[in-house]
């Protein structure tokens, strides 16, 4: 059952809210409440925080996202690169352009809105899974998944720029892999995200391996680095020496 895997990857992370699950161009249950004027990373906030939601592509109020997810043009401000000099997020008009130009992005009209709803409560498979929180059970679900590829390193791709839906969403969909990110100005500005907290998505079908490999990594790995018995025993060793030093210094 996917809420039952969902259920499983939050008790062994520890993960202080539920993983999100994205679907596109499906029949959206009933009890899905329909948002108004949303930014997309607001909408996966409240889905994350326990709530089925539907966002309409004509209520996305972040134009970026709206344009990325194939809904409308990306305006002329943001596409000649001034709108984010605006926003003092570059300096100069071209870095705007390069960074709008390499986005990836869903082809216009591929759907007419996106549910987003918490995964461990619903049990509806996703296309894409998304997981705010600290960097540290980050890691442990890309491991996982760098144990799916045998040992094939993992490159992640960031402009530091719509975090929440490219990097963690519309990557994962349309490169079938995980991506991680640091996250941006937008959803930090608009989300409850915490400034110690970092994004993932993964694709949904991989749900079921990651969570077999964290099954794994839990009986040793995942205890043994949180228990911090190496630095402990540093700790211990530091306390020992200097003990002999001012023993040695008062004879």
């Amino acid at each position: 059952m996917v809420y039952e895997n969902a259920r499983k990857l939050r008790a062994i992370l520890g993960l202080e809210s539920s993983p999100v699950g994205v679907r596109f161009k499906d029949k959206i249950p009933e009890n899905a409440k329909a948002l108004k004027r949303h930014r997309y990373c607001q909408a996966v906030m409240k889905a994350r925080n326990g709530e089925e939601v539907l966002l309409p592509g004509d209520e996305i109020s972040c134009p970026a996202a709206a344009s990325v997810l194939g809904f409308k043009e990306l305006p002329k401000k943001l596409k000649e690169g001034r709108g984010l000099v605006g926003f003092g997020i570059v300096d100069k008009p071209e870095t705007g352009v390069k960074m709008f130009q390499g986005m990836k992005k869903l082809k216009r009209g591929f759907c007419n809105a996106i549910y987003l709803y918490p995964l461990d409560r619903v049990n509806v498979e996703p296309k894409v899974v998304i997981v705010e929180d600290l960097p540290e059970k980050l890691m442990w679900i890309a491991l996982a998944y760098l144990n799916l590829l045998g040992g094939e390193r993992i490159r992640s791709s960031t402009e530091v720029l719509q975090a929440v839906c490219v990097d963690s969403t519309i990557i994962p969909f349309l490169e079938s892999k995980l991506n991680m990110t640091y996250g941006c100005y937008g959803c930090r500005e608009a989300t409850d995200i915490k400034a110690e907290e970092a994004i993932l998505g993964f694709p949904g079908k991989l749900l079921p391996s990651i969570v077999e490999k964290l099954d794994y990594l839990k009986e040793k790995a995942i205890p043994r680095a949180r228990a911090k018995k190496a630095l402990k025993s540093l700790w211990k060793e530091m306390i020992i020496c200097h003990g002999l030093q001012v023993f040695h210094e008062k004879k």
